[in-house]
């Protein structure tokens, strides 16, 4: 078990987001295949397995970009049948993807301020005439998103465009975005890719503050064993679009069949 179960503040509890019997095809071509496992309540729940195993992709099942073929995903006990990433977020699940997908010439602060779009309810109106409604949520997002820039630790380039800033930062600013949102769910597509040694230690802490301060859920793809192992309280390992493992972390990296797919051969 990893060390971020110990005195947590939040203790893990039943499953909030159960993905079922899920087949998702693209042409014929098979990129998931009747997969099903569960996430926990404030676990570290990670996604691992060999590229084009179908991961990425899973994360787009659950957040509504793609709809697969068979099975279902439900989330608080309720079945996803017409989701879309929108409805994911407003009900409590935010995302980060791959490659990056934040305004360039925006700053720091505005892209997080994205994040709030969901929790704003001024009208055009409100906004156009700065009526007392939209100035009072104007300030409130603006302070919520001060909080995240400063739990994050970057005060100091918030108002930095943030094409501008480092890939490790960008990161940052993107993860910043999605906490925005204040989800009870994060799916995090492979946050520390690019990065070196001290930004994905860094990145780790923050991930793993996000979930023992906020009590947020994470599901987490990540290619990095070391960063996988430390941090997750579960892995499901994928290979083709099946699961060919699901346990804590130690009981992951003994178990022969994802050492001979995976972890052996790839990752040794």
């Amino acid at each position: 078990m990893s060390e971020n179960q110990i005195d947590r503040n939040f203790p893990i509890g039943g499953p909030i987001l159960e993905v079922n019997n899920i087949s998702l095809s693209f042409g014929g071509v098979k990129a998931i295949t009747d997969t099903s496992f569960d996430v926990l309540t404030h676990e570290i729940r990670a996604i691992i397995g060999p590229n084009g195993a179908g991961k990425s992709s899973m994360l787009n099942c659950i957040n509504g970009i793609y709809k697969p073929q068979e099975g279902s995903v439900v989330y608080h006990g309720e079945t996803l049948s017409k989701i879309t990433p929108n409805i994911a977020a407003q009900k409590g699940i935010s995302r980060t993807f791959q490659n990056l997908a934040l305004f360039k010439r925006m700053s720091a602060l505005d892209n997080i301020l994205v994040g709030r779009k969901l929790h704003s309810k001024a009208n055009f109106i409100d906004i156009a005439f700065q009526l007392p409604k939209a100035k009072r949520e104007e300030t409130e997002n603006r302070q919520k998103c001060e909080e995240i820039i400063s739990f994050l630790e970057i005060d100091e380039i918030k108002n930095t465009p943030v094409g501008k800033l480092p890939y490790g930062l960008q990161k940052r600013v993107e993860l910043g975005r999605a906490l925005a949102a204040e989800p009870e769910v994060l799916l995090l597509d492979e946050p520390m890719a690019g990065m070196n040694v001290e930004e994905k230690r860094e990145m780790c802490r923050f991930i793993l503050e996000v979930n023992d301060n906020y009590g947020t859920t994470i599901v987490l793809i990540e290619h990095d064993m070391g960063v996988v192992m430390d941090i997750s309280d579960r892995v499901v390992v994928l290979d083709y679009g099946k699961v060919i493992g699901d346990g804590t972390p130690d009981e992951v990296r003994s178990n022969q069949t994802v050492i001979d797919a995976y972890l052996g051969v790839a990752h040794g």
